[in-house]
């Protein structure tokens, strides 16, 4: 029997392994900051990653964002070890993977997922503070990105650097897609594009060249 797409993102949220961002520290409904140890930052967490975060107790519901940016707080020990010279490479080590470097990820909202159907809109309500931030799984990419309705909310967010972001986000929702696929796929998003942005033709070459394969 053919599955339901309700379905389909249902099974997607709960079949593959959950990598862990953070927790919630602030939120609202157009995006939020999470926190978490410098050593559990790796290279799935970049520029323009798709994650999720629950904004309902039975954990039904999930806000969608894009991380536009990450940012490592003041550390005294690190101050410390700057200014020293001579510094050998366990004491670095140390610093990096063994103490709680703190570092917060800026997370932008572009849609959310309700009873395991995606919409690409903000969501009804922010997620509330501790709450894990993970990374949405690549099927849950895959299934989210089939539409470009989320770019104008990306385009058209305030205080974040939104062609670079689409652009990355784009990139990164490629790896999504079967090699045979990701041509086209980003050929669809240039073509929405033009028609989102024929009113600035200089922006639109710019974000068409970011995401040139």
């Amino acid at each position: 029997m053919m599955e339901t797409e309700g379905e389909l993102g249902m099974n997607m949220t709960v079949q593959e392994q959950r990598s862990i961002v953070g927790r919630v520290l602030r939120a609202s409904t157009t995006g939020f900051d999470c926190g978490t140890r410098g050593n559990r930052i790796d290279e799935k967490h970049t520029f323009g990653s798709f994650v999720k975060v629950p904004i309902s107790e039975d954990e039904a519901a999930f806000t969608v964002g894009l991380i536009y940016a990450i940012r490592i707080d003041d550390d005294p020990l690190a101050r410390e070890l700057v200014m020293a010279s001579g510094v050998d490479n366990n004491t670095l080590l140390d610093q990096r993977e063994n103490r709680m470097v703190p570092v917060e990820v800026c997370v932008v909202n572009v849609g959310y997922i309700l009873n395991g159907e995606m919409y690409h809109s903000l969501p009804p309500r922010p997620p509330l503070s501790l709450c894990e931030v993970e990374m949405c799984s690549a099927a849950e990419v895959y299934y989210f990105t089939g539409r470009c309705d989320y770019f104008r909310l990306v385009l058209n967010a305030k205080e974040v650097p939104s062609d670079e972001l689409l652009a990355a986000a784009l990139r990164y929702a490629a790896f999504a897609y079967p090699t045979e696929e990701r041509y086209d796929f980003l050929v669809k998003c240039g073509r929405s594009l033009a028609g989102l942005l024929s009113h600035d033709l200089k922006r639109l070459s710019h974000v068409l060249a970011l995401i040139r394969p």
